[in-house]
């Protein structure tokens, strides 16, 4: 398993913010299902203000960026699910062209 943290801010409007909560309160299953299809064992997503962080585990050998991107071309539902969403955030400074999420570099972990 390896995990991965990625950032990235909503959109600095209160109902922006309360949409994001709100929508991941009920996670459509479809977009469950895919996740869960492409390897993501657990998510767990963070808000502090505007700012969110997204815990990402992947069964071993899974490269994120290729699971994300089949994730998002799964369906059509998970398509709808991922424009909603975006349209909620603003991409990070530090994402790579065309990316939302910024990957996070580890450094410390206490064994």
């Amino acid at each position: 398993m390896s995990r991965h943290v990625l950032t990235v801010n909503l959109r600095d409007d209160a109902a922006a913010i309360a949409a994001y909560r709100e929508h991941h309160r009920h996670v459509w299953p479809e977009v469950v299902e895919s996740l869960r299809h492409v390897g993501v064992q657990r998510m767990d997503i963070y808000l502090r203000g505007r700012r969110l962080v997204m815990i990402v585990e992947v069964n071993d050998g899974v490269d994120l960026r290729s699971a994300f991107a089949a994730h998002h071309a799964s369906n059509g539902r998970v398509q709808e699910w991922e424009r909603l969403m975006t349209s909620l955030l603003e991409p990070s400074a530090d994402a790579p062209p065309s990316e939302w999420w910024a990957v996070m570099e580890p450094v410390f972990h206490l064994s």
